[in-house]
């Protein structure tokens, strides 16, 4: 096949070609004096035949061009924009380890807000660049991350077709391709770039100051301690009234897969993505066969906050929870904190006794503020029922996902009401989580 420069270049060949020979043919005509009638006739016919020879050209190099263009956009290669490559640090010390953060977008072009915030609070484009996946093929989301310029790694998810589901499930196809998107998104950071680690944002998210310094803290944790699969911004109960803001730098584990801006490392990816679900990928994470009995880390003030309320949940829990999440305000060093009271056996020993000494109290004593002096609470359920009671009655979530509840740590979950610290817990005797609350 002739490529678009050859076709371009044959074609100019011919016209001058011809246009050379309609000369020849005017100067080799005999010299001899005709009559002057018939030699204007003569000229304007030669001229006519030129100008419509000139006319048949000029089609002829149009087609040449039209056929080379669709030629051209039927054979390109789609190509992928690599993101800057590691610096030379990232297998070194897990202080200047490379943590790439991946956004993973779609049709919201108010990508913008979530991305001024992470390059606003970014304290090094070299340990922490930003990749942009995005799926649906938009083209306004398109050009506000391309207005970034080369401050932010933009990638395309390639395949945009429609994915075959089954019948009852048609009116979820949206989180079909949120799935796919996933696994495509990830594969690329850990497969293709080849990160260690990432953080892992959606487009409708806006980050805290601290941001990047509580993940760069939490990483050696995650690193160290085999029994933390993730480390999340996210409090599902970190509702304003709900958090205490004074202790912004308290952090705490949980069993509660709660996404929302997580860092994972790339042997967690070497484990999911064979086994990577086609759909509801954040609830799949929160099954006992991939949790395996880890933990996550999570704050008690959020870092990040959601502002999307358009989405494939068409805004569920949006209004009742996820728009009253505190986002962090005040920057905390954490690098500079000591985190090793989150490791599972310290962390146990210190706060089961705190849970378990706690003074127990009714769900009406504590809706009637009474009993005051008491300071922190404990406030004990015995099943599915009086959880989800209490958890309604005191303004938490209380669904449950595999029997675990929300923030929650060996069923306990730590939260603020009317100002005193208050556990929602089992007894003290718990022996593990019940899949069938759900």
């Amino acid at each position: 096949m002739l490529k678009k420069s050859s076709l371009v270049l044959w074609g100019a060949a011919l016209f001058i070609a011809w246009n050379g020979l309609l000369l020849l043919f005017l100067w080799s005509r005999p010299t001899s004096p005709p009559d002057s009638d018939l030699l204007t006739a003569q000229v304007i016919r030669l001229a006519q035949d030129a100008e419509s020879e000139l006319e048949r050209q000029k089609q002829l190099l149009h087609q040449i061009h039209r056929y080379s263009g669709l030629w051209s956009r039927r054979h390109r290669v789609p190509v992928t924009p690599k993101p800057p490559p590691p610096p030379p640090s990232q297998a070194t010390e897990p202080g200047g380890t490379v943590l790439p953060v991946l956004v993973l977008a779609c049709d919201r072009s108010t990508v913008r807000r979530c991305l001024d915030k992470l390059l606003r609070y970014r304290p090094s484009a070299q340990q922490f660049p930003v990749i942009v996946s995005q799926d649906c093929g938009h083209a306004e989301t398109a050009r506000v991350i391309a207005s970034y310029g080369d401050a932010v790694a933009h990638i395309r998810q390639p395949d945009l077709s429609d994915i075959p589901v089954p019948a009852e499930h048609r009116k979820f196809q949206g989180y079909y391709k949120i799935a796919r998107h996933y696994r495509w998104a990830l594969g690329q950071v850990f497969r293709t770039f080849r990160y260690r680690a990432a953080i892992v944002v959606e487009d409708d998210l806006e980050v805290a100051p601290d941001f990047f310094e509580y993940f760069q803290a939490a990483f050696p944790l995650l690193l160290a301690d085999r029994s933390l699969w993730c480390v999340s911004a996210w409090n599902d109960n970190g509702k304003e009234q709900m958090v205490d803001v004074a202790q912004a730098e308290l952090l705490y584990r949980t069993d509660f897969f709660p996404g929302l801006g997580w860092l994972l490392l790339a042997e967690l990816w070497d484990e999911l993505e064979p086994k990577w679900p086609r759909a509801f990928w954040d609830d799949w994470m929160r099954q006992p066969e991939q949790r395996r009995d880890r933990s996550c880390v999570r704050p008690e003030v959020s870092r990040t906050m959601t502002f999307g309320r358009k989405g494939v949940s068409h805004g569920q829990f949006f209004d009742q929870y996820l728009k009253f999440i505190k986002l962090n305000d005040r920057f905390v060093p954490f690098t500079q904190l000591d985190l090793s009271y989150l490791k599972k056996d310290e962390y146990e020993r210190s706060f089961l006794p705190k849970v378990y000494s706690a003074p127990e109290v009714r769900v009406e004593e504590l809706q009637g503020n009474r009993r005051r002096e008491l300071g922190t609470v404990r406030l004990q359920y015995s099943g599915r029922d009086s959880f989800k009671a209490f958890a309604k009655a005191l303004g938490l979530m209380d669904d449950l996902k595999s029997g675990v509840p929300r923030a929650g740590y060996r069923g306990i979950v730590s939260f603020i009401y009317r100002g005193r610290r208050v556990y929602l817990a089992p007894p003290s005797d718990w022996t593990g989580y019940d899949p069938s609350w759900s």
